[in-house]
């Protein structure tokens, strides 16, 4: 498995996720269960993927831009997810928080896999490809 491979797998659980999640209603135990799966998933992802794909694209010119941007985008889901967090589950204003979060979560797996990975894949050799993938999935595997 390469890199690209280990993490289109944990996007797709993560649109899932993001699916489950906005097709709940109030303070429900589904709703409290699908959310903190969710979180979970995507911090755990953030930071792997930060580690082991954006780290060594960060040091080339051509995806040190895109390697800053993802990076970014991480944050401004972090953001969402606090205030989420911070928000009542009963209140309608969750439900459109969630929603504004999976809206980016979305448009950041897409910038992946439709621009970030086609460049990245230029960058790394096959072998780098399989060896940051087993480094991807270690470091998710220690933090799920």
């Amino acid at each position: 498995m390469n890199i690209f491979e280990a993490i289109r797998k944990d996007h797709d659980k993560q649109r899932e996720l993001c699916r489950l999640v906005t097709s709940t209603s109030g303070e429900s135990k589904g709703r409290k269960e699908m959310w903190e799966k969710l979180k979970h998933e995507l911090q755990v992802h953030a930071d792997a993927e930060e580690r082991t794909f954006y780290a060594p694209l960060i040091h080339t010119d051509k995806m040190q831009d895109q390697a800053r941007h993802g990076i970014a985008e991480h944050h401004e889901m972090d953001e969402l997810i606090e205030k989420i967090d911070d928000t009542d589950m009963d209140s309608p204003a969750w439900l459109t928080y969630a929603k504004q979060l999976c809206d980016k979560v979305e448009h950041h797996l897409e910038d992946e896999e439709h621009s970030f990975f086609q460049l990245a894949g230029k960058i790394f050799t096959e072998e780098q490809k399989t060896s940051i993938a087993k480094d991807y999935l270690e470091e998710m595997k220690k933090n799920r």
